[in-house]
């Protein structure tokens, strides 16, 4: 699997320009999954469902399945949190891994920046940046992008890590 990240600070835009090169890269025949990091206290069940009970009960885990899609929920009940090399490997086999969030962690990544947020460049002080997505001209030899150039940031991605189609069939 090959990995990009999509870095910046809340508000910057990461979501919204993930949710655009997903669909470019999937028309290009490749396989994309994500990996968001959250907030401590997110939770995607809700209070009073058979799932949430389950686990309010004491489940380390609850698996949700129905014939459109399945979710594993496991609970962490005061152990650390599983590094992003954990997680990478619970993820089924695919061409691409995004990774929103840890902007911190090495691996290349693409930095989102909106000027008006009014926060800091990751780009000069993290040599895993590889390029950025942004609303104004930066002084830097990485490659810029728009924030709503999805299809420019998409190509990068392709190009960048080498990814080729066929690929993950060819491994299975």
């Amino acid at each position: 699997m090959k990995i990009i990240g999509i870095a910046g600070y809340s508000g910057s835009g990461k979501t919204t320009l993930i949710e655009r090169v997903i669909p470019q890269l999937v028309m290009e025949g490749f396989r994309v999954s994500l990996i968001k990091h959250a907030h401590h206290e997110f939770d995607i069940d809700r209070p009073g469902k058979d799932s949430h009970r389950h686990r309010e009960a004491g489940a380390s885990e609850v698996l949700v399945s129905s014939s459109n899609r399945w979710v594993l929920m496991h609970e962490l009940r005061g152990a650390s949190e599983p590094t992003l090399e954990e997680q990478l490997t619970r993820l089924s086999p695919c061409d691409l891994v995004i990774v929103e969030g840890w902007k911190f962690h090495a691996l290349p990544k693409i930095e989102v920046h909106r000027r008006l947020n009014d926060k800091p460049l990751l780009f000069p002080n993290d040599p895993a940046v590889v390029a950025v997505a942004t609303d104004e001209s930066l002084a830097t030899d990485l490659p810029q992008f728009a924030l709503d150039d999805a299809e420019g940031v998409s190509k990068f991605i392709v190009q960048h890590l080498g990814l080729r189609k066929g690929h993950l069939h060819a491994v299975r």
